[in-house]
């Protein structure tokens, strides 16, 4: 699998990398293994999480702890499930990145992000700290920032951050010319999240709480052709193609809890980029259709 230089962090990553919020949620530790330890035999090197997903911290420490040195690990701090406090204050904060640290089995991760935090609160400054004692302490080589919209251009405009996760796909391009531009002028490692719109258009119909949702409802509104496509495979090929070819993007995350999904998507950019009338093509579609309030996606 292609690898890109992530940044400024000297990490060589894979393009594809791992979301790990849906191995969160009732799957069983056999299954998070076999998914976990076929995509690192298969060339990923990207596992990313959050401390707010369930249990998948704790399934990552418990089937990849003894491979720590085969995978660059990516963790997420400021929503403080299980620790009482406020979010983002700065002692709650620091006892999620211990517990975290505790969760995965390691001494150390290799980027720490603040998940979805408001420019307000970064405003203030306290929790831009505690990632920086926290790099000064050996828990984590980079910080990061996991977030979309001016709150994200907010945070790259600091300069304190080493890495920038992001909303990127086919129904969600604000970040296009909102805060790649920016993050690139930074030399910031770049992770795509949502690459493939978490595939909404394969539903016939979703009920407005559903997680997917606002890109259902976009993906209607679109209406891109290749989604029209009788092969699925061949729809999400050019999906997560289009996000893999955005300049700026360095790996895209995909979440799955199926075992034998990682190769699958695997084999779909095994080809590379898009042909770049096809990725422009795309690109003045969404310019076209978009709405002012398209804006990124948490």
């Amino acid at each position: 699998m292609e690898r890109r230089e992530y940044g400024n962090t000297g990490m060589q990553v894979s393009t594809l990398g791992f979301g790990g919020a849906e191995i969160g949620q009732n799957v069983s530790k056999e299954d998070v293994a076999t998914l976990l330890n076929s995509a690192l035999d298969a060339g990923l090197n990207i596992i990313d999480t959050a401390e707010c997903y369930g249990d998948s911290e704790t399934l990552i420490g418990e089937v990849l702890s003894h491979r720590r040195d085969d995978y660059y690990l990516f963790t997420k701090c400021g929503h403080a499930a299980g620790i009482e406090g406020p979010n983002w204050d700065a002692k709650v904060l620091e006892q999620t990145i211990d517990r975290s640290l505790k969760r995965l089995k390691t001494d150390y991760v290799d980027v720490i992000h603040l998940h979805s935090c408001s420019e307000e609160v970064l405003r203030q400054g306290a929790v831009i700290e505690v990632l920086q004692r926290a790099k000064q302490a050996g828990k984590t080589r980079f910080i990061g920032y996991s977030g979309d919209t001016k709150d994200a251009l907010y945070a790259i405009e600091t300069g304190a951050f080493d890495s920038l996760e992001t909303s990127l796909n086919i129904a969600d391009q604000e970040a296009i010319e909102l805060t790649l531009p920016e993050a690139r002028k930074r030399n910031m490692g770049v992770i795509a999240k949502r690459p493939i719109a978490n595939a909404a258009w394969t539903h016939e119909t979703l009920p407005e709480k559903d997680y997917s949702y606002v890109y259902w409802k976009r993906l209607k509104e679109l209406d891109y052709a290749f989604l029209k496509d009788t092969d699925v495979q061949k729809a999400v090929e050019t999906a997560l193609r289009f996000t893999l070819s955005t300049e700026g993007v360095d790996t895209a995350i995909v979440g799955t809890s199926k075992p034998n999904r990682w190769q699958q998507n695997a084999d779909l950019v095994s080809q590379g980029a898009l042909p770049q009338d096809v990725y422009e093509e795309i690109r003045m579609h969404w310019k076209k259709v978009a709405r002012p309030d398209w804006t990124g996606q948490i």
